[in-house]
């Protein structure tokens, strides 16, 4: 199993001139095959890639900070700080710029003992190198990454996707810069104090609603944290912590495992996405059968997440 390394501040750069930060890339990384992952929905609304420039809004405590990500070489990732809510920016929000930016670009992870597996792995070579650099890329938020699984169930991505940004548009935070509308999602406190038809006035189902504010109420009540959930270290103890929350079935905690908690071994074996790739990767009529994933997944063990990643970029 990988250990995922956390973000080390000492290995951060601040340029006062440029009002940049600046983080080593770990290889084997490639920024356009990052981008191009994250440019594969024209509806997305949480950051705006402008060129090679990635410019999003992100929440540091009380302040929102706008910033564009760049990495001109594939040997460290430049972040602009391009404005700020609040007029100072002390040394502890920069850290926490980065950090984020780290865990968002998934810099903690050595790639190489995956890749060494995906040589001798049918389905997983020829995807490696068609991705090569790509990191698995994340959502460091846990209430925007479970919001996301739960949005997700049972849809389509494309109608996720607006989903998203009804919610974003309605209720998350907005900032106007240079012409350019940027939104940071909403928190977990602005969510818990809504009643369903707030959400269904948006097409969300009742149930997702449901789902969606008693997610935010745990999480708006301390009962539910990212940080709880790490110190568990434990792949089982934190799926099964998931899996008791309402609204929160296999493949989101999964999903939420995979993309904001940073579990190597995670597997969202239902995913329609994941069984579709398969099917186009191996030429079937049809899509295989669990059973049949299972066996096909049997060498990637502590790697599911990734495998699974990897092949979900064959389709988007």
């Amino acid at each position: 199993m990988k250990q995922y390394q956390s973000f080390d501040p000492s290995i951060l750069k601040w340029c006062e001139q440029t009002s940049s930060l600046t983080l080593p890339l770990p290889q084997p990384f490639r920024y356009e095959q990052n981008l191009g992952y994250l440019t594969r929905s024209t509806n997305e609304c949480l950051f705006h890639v402008d060129n090679f420039d990635i410019y999003k809004l992100i929440q540091v405590g009380d302040n929102h900070v706008l910033i564009a990500v760049n990495s001109e070489y594939n040997t460290e990732l430049r972040i602009q700080i391009v404005h700020s809510m609040n007029a100072a920016l002390p040394i502890s929000v920069r850290e926490d710029v980065a950090r984020y930016v780290w865990e968002w670009f998934d810099l903690g992870t050595d790639l190489t003992p995956f890749y060494e597996l995906a040589k001798g792995d049918l389905l997983l070579n020829q995807v490696t190198q068609d991705f090569y650099g790509l990191r698995l890329m994340g959502i460091p938020d846990l209430f925007e990454a479970m919001s996301w699984g739960i949005i997700g169930q049972q849809i389509n991505l494309t109608f996720a996707y607006t989903l998203k940004r009804r919610l974003v548009e309605t209720f998350g935070t907005q900032l106007e810069w240079k012409g350019q509308t940027f939104w940071a999602f909403p928190t977990a406190e602005r969510i818990a104090e809504l009643n369903p038809e707030a959400l269904t006035a948006l097409q969300f189902t009742g149930k997702k609603a449901e789902y969606l504010i008693g997610v935010a109420k745990l999480m708006a009540e301390g009962q539910l944290a990212k940080e709880e959930l790490l110190r568990r270290n434990d792949f089982a103890e934190m799926e099964k912590e998931l899996l008791r929350i309402r609204g929160i079935g296999p493949w989101t905690a999964n999903y939420v495992l995979m993309r904001c908690l940073r579990n190597a071994a995670a597997f969202p074996l239902a995913d329609v996405g994941l069984h579709n790739a398969l099917k186009h990767v191996l030429s079937l009529e049809q899509k295989p059968t669990l059973p049949h994933i299972r066996q096909l997944a049997e060498g990637w063990k502590g790697w599911e997440a990734y495998a699974t990643f990897y092949l979900w970029r064959v389709l988007y």
